[in-house]
């Protein structure tokens, strides 16, 4: 049988600017590159993600273990309806991602999924944790507890290798090394609180290699490490 692919509704990539002015007097003010734009025409992945796009806070985002968030437009609808109005949910990029498809969430989407992105191959690494960004930019003071309460928080991969891909190709799964970690369940566990009922499986999770290093980091902190 076939492997079935999941086209690619956008792919979108943003300059980091001023974010927010800064708190104290004589701070620098925060910058982030959540705004992100729909690309034309042929689109380079690079070991570190779309070329030319940027990250404002390069702590906390980007480099290999979160070079590309692919986030699902399937979520769109029920932010609507939970939100209200707002012009960001009409189109792809509300929430800084740089691939939108529908077909793909974290149910479906397992911990170092590989997948072909046009000749490029990618790895899921892990999903995202929420910040006062997406906050912010949706106007929604409570957003970060309503993606953590909903796990809808989209998810990061590690470029493999390189290659150029165009919205409107497809993404094919091409390995599942880990069936039994869907991103829900590694969400669930290492940001919603689900290790407070039952910390074990966190042993599987503190030295496997396909778990990016601050998650795996954070599975050790939990477990008492």
């Amino acid at each position: 049988m076939p492997k079935r692919s999941t086209p690619i509704l956008a792919l979108l990539a943003g300059k980091a600017i001023v974010f927010r002015g800064p708190d104290e007097p004589g701070a620098a003010p925060e910058l982030s590159a959540i705004v992100k734009q729909p690309l034309l025409g042929s689109v380079i992945i690079t070991p570190l993600g779309i070329a030319g796009d940027e990250q404002g806070d390069r702590l906390n985002h980007g480099g290999p273990d979160m070079a590309l968030h692919h986030y699902p437009y399937d979520h769109y609808r029920a932010w609507r309806t939970e939100l209200g109005k707002n012009p960001l949910l009409n189109a792809p990029g509300a929430f800084g991602e740089n691939i939108s498809t529908t077909g793909l969430t974290e149910r479906t989407v397992f911990l170092g999924d590989r997948f072909s992105l046009g000749t490029a191959v990618v790895e899921v690494s892990k999903a995202r944790q929420p910040c006062w960004k997406q906050a912010n930019r949706l106007g929604q003071p409570d957003m970060v507890s309503r993606i953590v309460a909903t796990r809808r928080p989209g998810w990061y991969y590690r470029v493999l290798e390189p290659g150029v891909v165009d919205a409107g190709d497809g993404m094919t799964l091409l390995e599942r090394p880990r069936p039994t970690w869907p991103l829900d369940r590694l969400f669930g566990l290492l940001i919603a609180g689900d290790h407070k009922r039952d910390p074990s499986p966190l042993a599987e999770l503190v030295d496997d290699q396909l778990l990016a290093v601050d998650w795996r980091e954070r599975a050790r902190e939990l477990l008492g490490k």
